[in-house]
């Protein structure tokens, strides 16, 4: 049983740790987002940055990727331990009826930004891979803008971004501030860490639902 602990726990620290990583590129990936409201040419000049250089290209973005993976990844094995456990009353959560229902529902908020990032993926991603490697287009450092307002441009995909911000919001509302506390973080600056994690939680998902509504509502008109 103490190796079961002890495996439990430093899942829990694997996933704390990734989830910082992805709390702070989603920073940084707001703020470039950002940018396409304020000034497009700004916009371009960052997202080609982003597109072309090597470092990003090669080192930044499979670490970004296996980020994601390890985290969720460690999401659902904990969750599936945490079942089994509760089965045979080992190392269980007592305090789940007057937990609030995000704390209680983390795997089903995280299934869904998963989905969400398949979404993303999809739209972005793939696209720039195919763009670059399959159909091996010129470099045009001015087309990312024109092309993150037409992705915004059918209210479904719209509403399904904004959605997905809120369940975002609601998983970082609880996943933030306990990666602290997974990480033993218990000091006189918990209080602060608390209420800035609860802050980041609305404010950044709120922005990037913000930034999908003002694309959709603002279309380039030709």
């Amino acid at each position: 049983m103490s190796k079961l602990i002890k495996s439990s726990i430093a899942r829990k620290i694997v996933m704390a740790l990734s989830g910082i990583f992805l709390v702070l590129f989603l920073a940084l990936h707001f703020t470039i987002n950002f940018t396409s409201v304020v000034s497009p040419d700004t916009f371009n000049e960052f997202s080609h940055f982003m597109g072309y250089n090597p470092i990003v290209q090669f080192l930044m973005q499979p670490i970004l990727i296996a980020g994601v993976v390890i985290h969720f990844v460690m999401g659902f094995v904990l969750e599936i331990q945490n079942n089994r456990a509760r089965g045979v009353n080992y190392v269980q959560y007592k305090g789940s009826a007057n937990a609030p229902w995000v704390s209680r529902n983390m795997i089903i908020s995280g299934a869904v930004v998963l989905a969400f990032l398949g979404l993303h993926f999809y739209d972005f991603w793939i696209h720039e891979m195919a763009y670059k490697y399959v159909e091996v287009n010129p470099e045009d450092p001015t087309r990312y803008y024109a092309e993150t307002v037409e992705k915004f441009a059918p209210f479904w995909r719209t509403a399904l971004y904004i959605l997905s911000f809120v369940l975002l919001s609601l998983h970082l509302w609880h996943g933030f501030a306990s990666s602290f506390q997974t990480m033993g973080v218990n000091n006189k600056y918990t209080p602060s860490i608390k209420a800035f994690t609860k802050i980041y939680a609305v404010v950044i998902p709120l922005g990037f639902a913000f930034i999908a509504l003002y694309h959709h509502l603002n279309p380039i008109t030709h």
